[in-house]
């Protein structure tokens, strides 16, 4: 989010650019008192555990909903601002200088403990202890960026890269959606299940089209209708045969589907042909990543 400062006149705003201000008091108080009449900051906004670790993004989001009781969310779901970026500061343009000099800007109006942890390196080893203790306090991981690079609104491209590992699940393919434009005639969106011990069933996450190549879409349209059980409109739904590697950012906690959890930015990696429907990951690994993730 970007901090907009003009004297004790304090505007929030969101990736998008909605006005956020009234969601988030704490961080327009954090902003007023910061010892500058004209700041433009930008930044994220963090609901954290008591330990310091992130909360999921899920939770966080909750502080921006339509019907907000604000205090409450305060003070259930207090935000913690974290600046990384000075694009303006006393009627002076920042967004042409290089990240270095901003970054030696932003360090000298704003006090440490509202500073995104950051290491200026050219070392390999140090760059990935950085970036292994982040992962290790509960972050999905790290931004690398080119101290030379100006300031480019909604873009990362080669000198801001985001950079995070891949997790990945073996899952089972429920059911698929036959696509549209250009996947017209294709069984594109996968319906992605994990396998429940107990039931001796499956329970679903998620759906995905992502990842797949024109070639992947053909055999999996030719192989899903081979297993083919049954069909509700744009639906096709097949046996629990074929095993997938999805891989995914993280959990969020769902009520549409029945494990109470789905799958975030899920995408194929490609079909695991040497597993069965039985060697598929369990629903409880699911719950175990979901506990180490919100710490719940």
């Amino acid at each position: 989010m970007q901090v907009h400062k003009s004297g004790d006149d304090v505007r929030v705003y969101s990736r998008l650019l909605n006005d956020v201000t009234e969601a988030v008091p704490e961080l327009v108080e954090a902003a007023r008192r910061l010892g500058w009449p004209e700041l433009i900051l930008e930044g994220e906004a963090i609901a954290l555990r008591p330990d310091g670790a992130p909360l999921p993004f899920q939770t966080t989001m909750t502080r921006f909903g339509r019907r907000l009781d604000v205090a409450r969310a305060r003070e259930t779901v207090p935000l913690t601002l974290f600046l990384f970026d000075l694009l303006y500061l006393d009627g002076r343009s920042l967004l042409d200088q290089p990240l270095e000099r901003r970054a030696e800007g932003l360090a000298s109006v704003v006090p440490a403990e509202l500073l995104t942890p950051r290491l200026v390196t050219s070392s390999v080893d140090e760059a990935r202890g950085f970036f292994e203790s982040t992962l290790a306090r509960g972050h999905e991981g790290v931004m690398v960026k080119a101290l030379d690079s100006p300031y480019e609104a909604g873009r990362r491209g080669r000198r801001w890269l985001k950079v995070k590992p891949v997790r990945t699940l073996d899952l089972v393919v429920l059911a698929a959606e036959w696509g549209h434009g250009r996947r017209h005639g294709w069984l594109s969106n996968l319906h992605l299940g994990a396998r429940d011990p107990e039931t001796g069933g499956f329970v679903m996450l998620g759906k995905t089209f992502k990842g797949m190549t024109d070639e992947m879409l053909a055999w999996q349209t030719g192989r899903l209708l081979e297993l083919e059980t049954g069909r509700e409109g744009h639906v096709v739904q097949v046996r629990p045969e074929l095993v997938v590697e999805v891989a995914f950012n993280d959990l969020q906690a769902s009520p549409q589907y029945p494990g109470g959890l789905a799958l975030r930015f899920a995408r194929v990696k490609g079909y695991r042909p040497d597993k069965l429907a039985a060697d598929a990951d369990t629903i409880g690994t699911l719950r175990e990543i979901w506990q180490r993730q919100s710490g719940s």
